[in-house]
């Protein structure tokens, strides 16, 4: 039997028995989405009635206000996320212990500290002080901390995964740590810390979906307002079913970005030189 390096390759029986519970596995989600479609009917949620407002024009402003709205909370959040989490990361990975232990309590701080409530507190406690922080920076605030933390961690870990002869032998040429971490470490680092950051980003995107709580108007409140509308037999299992289908769409094309940058990454790869005869 031929081995891999790290378990023994399936025989006949386990291949089988990987197969049958594959199987199973497809069959269980296609009954549990053909039921939750039989529900939908006897629910009479597709009523042609239920759908005949997003054939009105300013039914779909009214969508295209609120993706723009949740587009523009994530990408200024994704944003200042990324520069959060580099000055994190480094400051994690300093020698100097000034910098280095607030702000590992801060990252782990703001990791353990739930997303919503750092929504509500960026939103209401400056209310009890007399200041208006309006709804969109609150929801930004909170996205950034949170999220920030979670890329800091990425970061660091991603450089302290790489090999530590490299940052011996750049230290040993006289280079100093911001140099060894920017010139050696970082570029390396980056190619595998990029699936964690597009997937901690389109966790950002999906997160903005709390500014529901505070009143943002993104595309979660736009369905809330849209689904309520007695004219159209209150829509809210289509409305919503629409807004889930643009947020798989949103995601769907971070992810394919994220392999293309994968994919250019590799590309780039200079070629190892032949040896000389």
């Amino acid at each position: 039997m031929s081995t891999s390096v790290l378990y023994d390759e399936p025989g006949p029986r386990a291949r089988l028995r990987h197969r049958f519970v594959g199987i199973a596995t497809i069959g269980l989600i296609v009954a549990f989405v053909a039921f939750t479609i039989y529900r939908f009917s006897e629910t009479g949620q597709f009523e042609p009635l239920k759908w005949k407002q997003f054939e009105y024009e300013a039914i779909q402003l009214q969508l295209l206000h609120g993706l723009l709205a949740t587009l523009e909370a994530a990408g200024t959040a994704a944003a200042l996320a990324l520069i959060f989490g580099g000055v994190f990361a480094s400051a994690r990975i300093s020698d100097a212990w000034i910098f280095r232990a607030p702000a590992t309590f801060l990252v782990e701080l703001f990791r353990a500290i739930p997303l919503l409530i750092l929504i509500f507190f960026g939103y209401y406690v400056p209310l009890q002080y007399g200041l208006h922080i309006s709804n969109f920076w609150a929801l930004v605030a909170g996205l950034t901390v949170y999220n920030g933390s979670v890329l800091a961690e990425i970061i660091r870990a991603g450089i302290a995964a790489i090999p530590s002869g490299q940052s011996e032998a750049a230290y040993a040429l006289g280079m100093q740590k911001g140099q060894v971490v920017r010139l050696i470490l970082l570029p390396q680092a980056i190619r595998s810390m990029l699936p964690s950051i597009i997937g901690q980003l389109v966790v950002l995107l999906k997160d903005t979906a709390l500014g529901f709580i505070i009143t943002y108007p993104e595309l979660l409140y736009v369905g809330k307002q849209m689904g309520s509308r007695l004219a159209f037999d209150l829509p809210y299992v289509p409305t919503y079913l629409v807004i889930a289908a643009i947020y798989i769409g949103m995601c769907a094309i971070m992810s394919a970005f994220a392999n293309w940058l994968a994919k250019r990454g590799d590309g780039k790869r200079s070629p190892a030189p032949a040896p000389r005869p």
